[in-house]
């Protein structure tokens, strides 16, 4: 009775669509967060008789054969990338990048992290640091007596200081780019690392060579779009529903068969 294992296998692969989407609705209010989607295939055919086969009788060639699918797989969750909207937040310290690009960080180890996530802060040192207080890349330090600070839109860090006109420079934020960006690997806290699917990082400033721009004062929301992720989840339950009712089926069958005299 294969319709017991291929249903077994239709349920697993709509659990692992609900856990997906359920990812999805906790993190849509998360800073620069970009939605998953899991993706199946169908497995492997027994090829009962394969298409072309010639017709011992006859001598005719079999148009289609029988084959029979043992049931679906996961294949991948990836990332859908999507420029989320942007919100004004007016922090001198909050960075959203409109377009292509990642903020580079420094992990305790020592390796190389990247981030959306533009939430940034200033360490008691001055240092511009992550939310969880990681380094950005390269390492800018705050002067104790700047008052403010600017960030233009290619990456230009200046300070103003009590008693003077114009700012001083004192660093240049860059991004950090991939070829196939859904291939980083997600380590949590908005982080991400490098992996040989996502190739290696390619760091240029802002604006310049495909990457985006910065935007001081905004953080860039979520791209989860919450009606669509309800819609999925509706359908994930209903196909769950739908399998569990193969099995039932399966079940009086083989009541069946074992009822016989």
């Amino acid at each position: 009775m294969r319709a017991l294992k291929i249903a077994a296998t239709g349920m697993s692969a709509q659990q692992m669509r609900v856990e997906t989407i359920s990812q999805n609705l906790a993190n849509m209010n998360t800073t620069g967060y970009n939605a998953r989607r899991a993706e199946f295939a169908d497995l492997h055919y027994q090829q009962m008789t394969r298409p072309g086969t010639i017709n011992a009788a006859d001598g005719t060639v079999v148009p289609t054969g029988v084959q029979l699918g043992l049931g679906v797989r996961p294949t991948s969750v990836s990332v859908q990338l999507a420029q989320g909207s942007l919100s004004a937040t007016g922090n001198d310290l909050d960075l959203a990048i409109e377009g292509n690009g990642y903020l580079e960080v420094t992990m305790p180890d020592g390796a190389s992290a990247y981030t959306r996530d533009g939430g940034l802060k200033r360490s008691g040192e001055g240092q511009i640091v992550t939310s969880d207080g990681y380094p950005v890349v390269p390492d800018i330090t705050i002067p104790t007596d700047a008052r403010s600070i600017s960030i233009n839109a290619e990456g230009e860090v200046y300070a103003y200081f009590t008693g003077q006109v114009q700012a001083q420079q004192i660093g240049t934020l860059t991004l950090a780019n991939f070829t196939n960006s859904k291939g980083l690997e997600a380590i949590g806290s908005n982080l991400f690392l490098e992996t040989p699917a996502s190739g290696p990082a390619t760091v240029g400033t802002p604006g310049v060579d495909g990457l985006g721009t910065l935007r001081q004062g905004y953080l860039e929301d979520s791209s989860v779009d919450a009606v669509r992720e309800v819609t999925e989840l509706i359908e994930a339950q209903r196909g769950y529903e739908l399998n569990a009712k193969v099995i039932t089926a399966a079940d009086q069958m083989l009541g069946a068969t074992t009822q016989i005299r």
